[in-house]
């Protein structure tokens, strides 16, 4: 399945703890680059999302960002320190016997002493996989909207490659009689020195000619590289590396043969090969 770089997706859910939502960004990019943005009570979490979002996307500048709205009713409980009341109520008495007592005892005084009174955190882990849950199903929006886009990026590429099959069976068709008119034209620029040269010398400068521009080879090595392409796009794995390296090999097939093009229509099916190359280089640049 082919997979673009490029997509986007959003959840959000209420849940008892308050709203959670999720928006995932990606882009293309050579590697796995995952930035986050994610609140201080969920902070704990940076280690494990990133471990998912790894797990999920093997490529890819991915911008993960959390947003948490804690539900109005969700007050911490308040709890005393009993034994800080214990030392504290002693340290009282202590002083009382010594300067005696001369004002009785404030009890909210004494639950404003620092470490008297605590407010108990709540249990954030059904937060935390509430939180892990919703991402794992933006992770799998974003993986469909890959798909997606993967569809029609790899409909593109095959379509060039249809086309380069095209140019080939052309240019195959072509080269007997691109020989001949090789030969024509050597011959005639040759023929005032045909006197001048030893027996055979014209045709082993000719075949040496044709040698140097003879095409054969790239145009079967362009057609095996489409074959090549056509079958990673069947993989179901990351391929947008393979087909990269795959684009770099076509354009130096296609600029060999531009450069042993003699005839302008040799020429001219260079320049096309290039542009369709270029037009999937820039497509195969998007894929995972």
């Amino acid at each position: 399945m082919i997979l673009s770089m490029t997509s986007f997706a959003r959840r959000e859910q209420d849940t008892s703890f308050g709203n959670l939502r999720w928006e995932l960004r990606s882009v293309n990019h050579r590697y796995l680059d995952v930035s986050l943005r994610m609140p201080d009570d969920l902070r704990a979490l940076e280690l494990k999302v990133r471990e998912r979002v790894g797990e999920r996307l093997k490529r890819g500048k991915v911008d993960c960002g959390l947003r948490f709205q804690p539900a109005a009713d969700q007050e911490r409980e308040i709890a005393i320190d009993h034994e800080a009341v214990k030392r504290l109520a002693s340290a009282v008495h202590e002083a009382t016997i010594h300067v005696g007592n001369s004002a009785p005892i404030n009890m909210l005084d004494l639950l404003r002493w620092p470490g008297v009174m605590q407010q108990q955190e709540p249990d954030q882990e059904p937060l935390y996989a509430a939180a892990m849950a919703l991402l794992d199903e933006t992770l799998d929006d974003m993986i469909d909207s890959r798909a997606r886009e993967g569809e029609k990026l790899k409909a593109m590429i095959v379509q060039r490659c249809d086309a380069i099959d095209e140019i080939m069976e052309q240019v195959r068709e072509s080269l007997p009689d691109l020989r001949l008119a090789l030969r024509l034209k050597l011959e005639t620029r040759l023929g005032e020195l045909r006197e001048e040269l030893e027996p055979g010398r014209l045709d082993q400068e000719v075949a040496l000619l044709a040698y140097k521009m003879d095409v054969d080879e790239e145009v079967d090595r362009l057609t095996g590289h489409v074959q090549e392409v056509r079958h990673i796009l069947e993989r179901d794995e990351p391929v947008g590396r393979r087909l990269d390296f795959l684009m770099q090999e076509l354009n130096r097939e296609a600029n060999t043969l531009a450069s042993k093009s003699s005839d302008s229509e040799l020429t001219r099916v260079s320049v096309d090969l290039k542009v369709l190359i270029e037009q999937m280089r820039e497509q195969v640049q998007n894929i995972e």
